[in-house]
Formats: structure tokens, C-alpha cells, sequence
């Protein structure tokens, strides 16, 4: 059987930059172990796998695969299938004689229903956006500082900035959240694997995101980096699931008010993949309301692969 594929790059709006994703056509008739070879062939972040919805008002049903494992959910390849749907159905032309037009798509992620809407702008790269399918809560225990600290080459003094403490949260796939002190720490991190197991003991889903308010732009309000060696990622580009749980973050040290609030997250610079991530935040009464990840993605080739 041959499927057709395509790969994106997602939250930049320049190819070759961003988080890479492929994503796979029709695959309705791939097994569980077969959609897991495969991505650990393209050897990605994630690969999307798209199938006949459960629903027919629903425009598709999508699996998501690590190169090791199954999510039940993830931001890039939301945000990357939005847009590769969006194609799909309007071309590169989109309606209207090319005016600018909006779509909304409705896709089955294995944490539940999740809405992306995507706008089209001639000349411009797509910009997709969704609403969190899951509001993020804390989770869990988060391992002493020192071993933190150890964990990414830090020393404990590096860790933390203003009211900012280390904290676990979720929103469908857990992260420890790390704040360090500015962005020269940021850039000595390093995902030390001889510790990593240490750190976490034993755990399957030992992912840290460490993040700093030092930014290249300031009309950005975080940079970050996220390394997840357990599920097979040594360091990832873009996370818009970490992005998602973050909104758990800003809840707790952010002294925001009620209304909505859009921050932008720089990752990926560190890795010569810069991304940029929308998170935007709601609130009433002093507590997370909503949250919605947005980003930019670019098709960057098409192809058929035989399995």
C-alpha cells in the first residue's frame, strides 16, 4: 500500500525553520506498530497520522506518534494538520479569488475533540490556532532543584527568577516546568542522560521545559527549550503541549488580570530551529478561564511513501 504524506514546518512562518512534522494521509488501514515505524522512519518530533473521522461532521481523526511512542496529544501537529487540511481543501489560491479567508476544522485527537481555525492570507504563511482540548492543572512532584539543576548542567543558583519556582503541570502530556535565571543559563543547558534517569526515577514521560523572561524581542514574553530523551526527543524545537501546560505556569507566578492575554514564546534558537508560539490566556475571576496555542506552518514537501 502507498499513502501520501506531507512535512511542514510548524510556529515559523520560513521554511526550514520551526518544528518539522510530517503528516500521513488516509491511514485508516495502518496498524498501531505500522504507524510506529513509520515515524520512527521520518525520525521527527511527531508524525501525524490522519484517518476517517469517528463523525462525519468532523473533518478528520488524527494519531500522533513520537519516534517511541504514542501521545494523546501534542500543539505542533495540531497546529500543522489545521494548515495541511486548510490546504487540502482551498489550495495554495484558497476561495474567493484569493482574498483572505478563514476555515475552521474539527479533528479527533485521542485526549478528545479539538477545534483549529486557520486563516489564509495571500502571501503570507497560514496561521492556525486552537483552543485547548484539556485546561492544564499541576500535576505531581517535582524532584529537588539540585537535581534539576543537574539534570540539564546547571548549578541549583541558575534556577529560578523573580517569583518563579520549578512545578509540574499538564495539559494532556506532562512537563516539568524549570525557570532559570536568564538566557546565557537558558543556552547552557544540556539534556545529560546519564542523570536524566536519576532526576526523573524510572519515569516514562521525563520532560522539562526550562524557560527564562530574557528574550531576543521584547514584545515576547518567555524563551524556552524542551527536552524529553524518555520519548525520544533530545531536544524539540517548538512544544506547543508544553506551551498548553504553561498556561498552568502563568496562572501560578503571573500576575495577570482578568481578560485575554496573548504572550509570545521564542523557542528553538538554541538549536539554529527558531520558532515562535502563541499563547494566549483568559481569565475571569482570577482564574484560567481558557487557553489557545497559535503559530505559523509551512509546507515544505509532499511525496508518497510505501509500506
Amino acid at each position: 500500500m502507498s499513502h501520501r504524506f506531507f512535512t511542514l514546518d510548524v510556529f515559523t512562518d520560513t521554511a526550514l525553520a520551526g518544528n518539522p512534522l510530517a503528516v500521513v494521509l488516509d491511514a485508516d488501514d495502518l496498524s498501531d506498530a505500522r504507524m510506529q515505524a513509520i515515524a520512527g522512519e521520518f525520525n521527527l518530533s511527531e508524525t501525524v497520522f490522519l484517518h476517517r473521522p469517528d463523525k462525519k461532521a468532523h473533518s478528520a481523526r488524527a494519531r500522533i506518534f513520537t519516534p517511541t511512542r504514542e501521545l494523546p496529544f501534542a500543539g505542533h501537529p495540531t497546529i500543522g494538520a489545521g494548515v495541511l487540511l486548510a490546504h487540502l481543501k482551498f489550495g495554495d489560491g484558497m476561495e474567493d479569488g484569493g482574498r483572505e479567508c478563514d476555515a475552521m476544522f474539527i479533528i479527533e485527537e485521542t485526549i478528545g475533540i479539538v477545534r483549529v481555525g486557520v486563516r489564509l492570507t495571500p502571501g503570507k504563511a497560514p496561521f492556525a490556532v486552537f483552543d485547548l482540548p484539556k485546561l492544564p492543572e499541576e500535576t505531581g512532584r517535582v524532584p529537588p532543584v539540585g537535581d534539576l539543576a543537574h539534570g540539564i548542567g546547571l548549578v541549583a543558583s541558575d534556577i529560578g527568577f523573580d517569583n518563579h519556582k520549578p512545578m509540574r503541570a499538564s495539559a494532556g502530556v506532562p512537563f516539568v516546568f524549570v525557570p532559570v535565571k536568564d538566557r546565557e543559563a537558558l543556552s547552557r543547558c544540556r539534556s545529560n542522560r546519564i542523570f536524566w534517569d536519576t532526576v526523573f526515577r524510572g519515569e516514562d514521560h521525563g520532560a522539562m521545559y526550562i524557560y527564562c523572561r530574557d528574550t531576543d524581542d521584547e514584545n515576547h514574553a518567555f524563551r524556552a527549550r524542551m527536552f524529553a530523551p524518555a520519548i525520544g526527543l533530545a531536544e524539540d524545537p517548538a512544544t506547543g503541549a508544553a506551551a498548553a501546560a504553561f498556561a498552568c505556569v502563568v496562572e501560578r507566578f503571573e500576575p495577570l488580570g482578568d481578560g485575554v492575554h496573548q504572550l509570545w514564546i521564542e523557542q528553538g534558537q538554541d538549536m539554529g530551529r527558531p520558532s515562535l508560539l502563541s499563547l494566549e490566556v483568559e481569565f475571569a475571576g482570577g482564574a484560567l478561564a481558557n487557553a489557545r496555542i497559535g503559530g505559523n506552518a509551512v509546507i515544505l514537501q509532499d511525496g508518497t511513501i510505501r509500506v
